[in-house]
């Protein structure tokens, strides 16, 4: 079993350590590189490329805690949860089932969700030890998103081979749920109340609405063509989709729950994240090997940068 190193080397904890010693500094968007194992670090105040980190294998899924303080990446190629401190420069591997995809932390920072396709599991880790607490079996083959309502009551689960998205209970540690949606769900975000869900359905072009209360959709929303990432504003009055083969990213304004604008990216735009503020959008082009960057309150394109081979999302603390 492939075990992460013990320490990156010390040339890029330095500028880690330098950055984030800065209070003053502009958050930074972290990019994991599929095909290059990688993760690129660029600096939201002035869009450059400041590091590239070594990440395993084949990262993919990323999510940091809500302090900043830890990076977590799946590595598809090693089957383990990279665990990676900023700025302190430890990491950890912690082995998990084959082929894990996306990872969430909750928003206490206490627990960490990975889907795991071949198990067709979400598990459960305690982030402050690396322990696993659980591996949950889901209904949808090959889940490729499980991800925390903002209470942390709830997990959401999407899956490439599905028609639903199925509900775990996080306490309970077990699924106790699920909700119809169209097919292949992808992307999922929570509106800032936790009330309501938005999940884009891949090979129906649509990003349905769900209500959390009936755990039932309420609205189908027409997308793009493989309408795939999703994230939430956080006034939470717009949704954006990102369109796998369009190359565009949606915005959707969730008081008429349609489309108010449409924005040309890269090639086979996937996940995204936004800045803490809302005021920017960044979008990782896998086919570009790029990340768009929008002005969300213009709705247009600000710039592409370049990152590595294969980019899979962004988070950005």
């Amino acid at each position: 079993m492939w075990h992460a190193p013990r320490t990156l080397p010390a040339a890029a904890w330095t500028v880690l350590a330098v950055l984030t010693a800065n209070a003053s500094a502009a958050p930074f968007a972290y990019v994991p590189n599929e095909k290059s194992g990688t993760v690129t670090v660029i600096d939201t105040a002035s869009q450059a490329v400041v590091r590239q980190l070594a990440a395993g294998k084949r990262p993919r899924g990323i999510a940091v805690d809500p302090a900043g303080q830890r990076l977590y990446l799946s590595d598809a190629g090693a089957n383990a949860l990279i665990t990676l401190d900023l700025p302190g420069g430890a990491s950890r591997s912690t082995p998990l089932g084959k082929s894990p995809e996306g990872v969430s932390v909750s928003r206490d920072g206490k627990l960490v969700a990975i889907a795991v396709e071949e198990s067709n599991s979400v598990t459960l880790i305690d982030a402050a030890t690396g322990a696993q607490l659980a591996d949950i079996t889901v209904a949808g083959k090959n889940p490729e998103h499980a991800v925390f309502s903002p209470d942390g009551r709830w997990l959401l689960v999407s899956a490439e081979e599905a028609e639903q998205v199925d509900v775990i209970d996080v306490a309970q540690k077990k699924q106790v749920g699920a909700v119809a949606v169209g097919l292949r769900p992808r992307g999922i975000g929570f509106s800032p109340s936790g009330a309501i869900a938005y999940v884009a359905c891949e090979l129906v072009n649509t990003v349905f609405v769900i209500d959390m209360a009936s755990r039932k959709a309420i609205a189908r929303i027409p997308a793009g063509k493989n309408a795939n990432g999703i994230v939430v504003h956080p006034s939470g009055k717009q949704v954006y989709v990102s369109n796998g083969i369009d190359g565009s990213v949606m915005i959707i304004d969730t008081a008429t729950n349609t489309v108010s604008a449409t924005i040309p990216v890269g090639k086979r735009p996937w996940n995204m994240a936004l800045t803490p503020d809302g005021a920017r959008l960044y979008v990782a082009n896998g086919r570009s090997n790029s990340v768009s960057v929008i002005d969300t309150l213009g709705a247009r394109k600000l710039a592409d940068i370049t990152v590595g081979e294969l980019p899979w999302g962004v988070v950005i603390q």
